[in-house]
């Protein structure tokens, strides 16, 4: 089975070393030259506990080299979907897309460019850290969720749901099919709207928030509110208690360096628009006041547009 990995970062890395250690022909697409090039002559090393492995797989600047897989996993940043979505339409039609993202509008970005049937979403707490290129700690171990990127079904038995749980599966990541897609982002959103701006903002691993009082009551206010929204938009939620997910996945991914925190430490652009400042957009749609997530979402677009003015450690 071939299986093309867009985006060699922390997920993206994770997924890839796991795919090929499982069997499966794994090619990965990047657009980073440099990365690409060390990935080609090293491979992704691959930190998980004590043990350590390093896997070599194809790296290719491009997207062409994906035009026979059965199955794309998209891992890029919400804020690169679009221009993946532009090099992706040129292939063939053969494929499914699968977005293992974060954030929301994503589906609907891929769906203005390809094929809106093959299109699937999924959701994981698993955790990953990019300890610099080609190199990835498998931080902790979570749910996973899949579902069609447009359309609502029951049906298990979708081949291109059917190929994304199996080729998941194989590669240690035990997953279930969910009917609805809204409720698998929407759920993923709650747990990246109580710990991503946290974790960037504090400097805290994610299990450290909850080491804290104030860090637990700000979590919790950022997540009832992003709950009230959802609610408003009638999209129900996977979880009872998104909160207590939110604290759960903590617990699971406590050693994880977050997506947004690695950002922050890199001084590079975060993904705070797509997430805390999806339930500002939608709030301000709806006629209501967030302020937790408005200020979250401040102050980490402020952390990001402001690298070069920081004051730095003397």
């Amino acid at each position: 089975m071939k299986i093309g990995v867009v985006g060699p970062g922390a997920m993206g890395g994770l997924l890839a070393v796991k795919l090929a250690r499982a069997g499966l022909e794994v090619r990965v697409l990047d657009h980073r030259p440099e990365r690409a090039a060390l990935i080609g002559r090293q491979g992704i090393e691959l930190l998980t506990g004590e043990e350590e492995v390093r896997e070599m797989v194809p790296v290719t600047l491009d997207p062409a080299a994906l035009g026979d897989v059965e199955l794309i996993l998209i891992c890029v940043k919400a804020y690169d979907t679009e221009g993946v979505a532009r090099q992706l339409q040129a292939l063939p039609s053969g494929p499914y897309f699968l977005t293992l993202q974060n954030g929301v509008g994503n589906v609907e970005l891929l769906g203005k460019y390809l094929p809106p049937e093959k299109i699937l979403a999924g959701i994981t707490s698993h955790g990953a850290t990019s300890l610099g290129p080609g190199r990835i700690r498998h931080a902790g171990v979570g749910d996973t969720y899949i579902g069609l990127g447009f359309g609502e079904s029951s049906e298990e038995a979708h081949p291109g749901l059917r190929l994304a749980r199996t080729c998941l599966a194989a590669a240690g990541f035990a997953t279930r099919i969910v009917p609805r897609i809204c409720s698998l982002i929407w759920s993923k959103l709650m747990v990246n709207v109580g710990i991503n701006a946290l974790t960037a903002l504090t400097g805290l691993r994610n299990g450290g928030l909850l080491d804290f009082p104030a860090t637990e009551r700000i979590m919790a206010a950022a997540v009832r509110e992003a709950v009230q929204v959802a609610e408003a938009r009638g999209i129900p939620l996977l979880f009872d208690n998104p909160l207590e997910e939110v604290r759960k996945v903590c617990r699971q991914t406590g050693p994880n360096i977050s997506s947004m925190l690695q950002d922050v430490l890199r001084q590079k652009k975060t993904e705070i628009d797509y997430i805390n400042g999806a339930i500002v957009r939608e709030g301000e749609k709806l006629g209501r006041l967030v302020p937790v997530n408005s200020l979250l979402t401040g102050l980490v677009q402020t952390i990001e547009n402001s690298y070069e003015q920081r004051v730095r450690t003397f």
